[in-house]
């Protein structure tokens, strides 16, 4: 038996898991999303991803800039939806809402709960050097992201993975792990377990601020930073010509031998001293331009051994 649903997301990372819920033949009778905002060059209003995949699947989109007023509450209650799932949807839901399904509301989170409530899990994941993550579904309550775990799957961290590619691995298991939990919900058989009290995490928003590179910390804390910001919002340094000097993007590095003054280019390859050891940069990127290897940047780009990067 298909299940009514509400579905409430906005970025890319929810996209697939709207996908697999259509899939899996259940009834999507709502979709909830932010709003249109502004965007490009020209700042013409842009339809999130969810928006748009749910307008080529025929669903109704609701873009309500709160749900917190009872005309809001009860547009939601009409859906007579069986469950709400939850994927990144930017929007604090009060009571009325998660309580308004028969089933009341299911999310999907990308971190290893308790380690990582809040708005940037993956980013500060491989930021703080962690080896493993989750994604979770829990049973939503009132708290940020405090609900009973319902289903879970381990995925490791590689080395060199960055926050672009563990998002979309963790976009893609977190689907498939959202299918799985309906189809328990349709048995009666979607068990919950309270998260532990302890090893709580807060991952907050990534601050624009924490994206300059400095050289000074450890070369494995500058390259957990270059992956973690990779590829948005992008860690960067500042280099060229005295008054000149441009904000250039590092996309990737990698770990590397060699030792000198913090931010020092050590050779030709863009091996760059840090506080202790030292970082490969890999791949880089101008504004304006795409991303290129460090070979492909230097032939455009004079940052000879010795060049102190800022």
């Amino acid at each position: 038996m298909a299940l009514r649903v509400v579905f409430m997301g906005t970025p890319e990372f929810a996209v697939p898991t709207l996908v697999e819920i259509l899939a899996a033949g259940h009834d999507v009778v709502a979709v909830y999303t932010q709003p249109p905002r502004p965007a490009g060059r020209g700042m013409a209003e842009r339809k999130s991803p969810v928006h748009l995949q749910a307008e080529s699947s025929g669903i109704p989109v609701f873009t309500p800039r709160t749900l917190k007023d009872s005309a809001a509450q009860e547009v939601f209650r009409s859906h007579q939806a069986d469950v709400g799932v939850v994927v990144a949807y930017g929007l604090i839901l009060p009571r009325p809402i998660l309580e308004a399904p028969r089933y009341g509301c299911l999310n999907l989170h990308a971190s290893a709960l308790p380690r990582w409530r809040g708005a940037a899990p993956i980013q500060r994941a491989i930021m703080a050097g962690d080896t493993e993550t989750a994604v979770m579904v829990m049973r939503m309550d009132e708290g940020l992201d405090t609900g009973p775990i319902c289903l879970a799957e381990r995925v490791p961290i590689g080395p060199n993975t960055t926050a672009g590619e563990l998002h979309d691995e963790l976009a893609r298991v977190g689907a498939s792990l959202m299918v799985r939990a309906l189809a328990a919900l349709e048995r009666g058989s979607l068990d919950a377990t309270p998260q532990p009290e302890e090893g709580v995490t807060y991952a907050a928003k990534i601050d624009k601020a924490e994206a300059r590179i400095d050289f000074s910390r450890p070369a494995r804390e500058v390259h957990n930073l270059i992956r973690g910001l990779s590829p948005y919002p992008g860690a960067w340094f500042e280099a060229g010509p005295q008054g000149k000097h441009e904000r250039i993007k590092v996309l990737r590095s990698e770990l590397a031998e060699g030792s000198g003054p913090p931010g020092t280019v050590l050779d030709e390859h863009l091996t760059v001293a840090c506080g202790e050891g030292a970082v490969r940069l890999t791949v880089l990127q101008r504004a304006g331009r795409k991303p290129m290897s460090a070979e492909e940047f230097l032939r455009g780009f004079d940052l000879p051994v010795g060049t102190r990067l800022g």
